[in-house]
């Protein structure tokens, strides 16, 4: 199932699923937020409610847990060389025990790969992103920020 608000990242790529397990004949799943508010989370606890009825699982049930909290260490390689190629820049360094990690470092572009970027606002298209703009060709991108 892919993340509503990137559509090229399931949720196992972004992190959020955190388990899936049977309690008899109901799935249980589990899943943390990128942020406490966001507002994807409605969205994909009711498309895994839709997909585990689908597969025979009428009583799925989804939990939503915040501790502990989100960090963009769970995100998979994978999902973060989707996040490039799809335009977004993927999160640049790791976080430590859930804390953030700011990083005077570069973001590469995801167009050209230049590191002569420079961040335009904190806050992008989600709360999780920062618009940056490329330097060399010009183009703003995205940012997934460590978290």
């Amino acid at each position: 199932m892919n993340d509503p608000e990137i559509p090229v990242l399931s949720i196992h790529d972004l992190g959020i699923l955190r388990d899936v397990e049977l309690d008899g004949d109901t799935a249980v799943v589990t899943i943390t937020p990128t942020y406490s508010g966001c507002p994807a989370m409605d969205t994909i606890a009711d498309d895994l409610r839709i997909a585990f009825r689908e597969a025979g699982y009428a009583g799925a049930r989804v939990d939503l847990t915040l501790s502990p909290a989100w960090t963009t260490d769970w995100m998979t390689e994978e999902g973060k060389k989707k996040l490039a190629e799809y335009g977004i820049a993927p999160p640049a360094g790791l976080s430590k025990d859930g804390g953030k990690v700011m990083l005077g470092l570069s973001v590469k572009c995801p167009r050209c790969h230049s590191l002569n970027t420079r961040e335009l606002t904190r806050f992008a298209s989600t709360a999780c992103k920062a618009l940056y703009q490329c330097n060399d060709c010009h183009e703003p991108f995205d940012y997934f920020k460590v978290h």
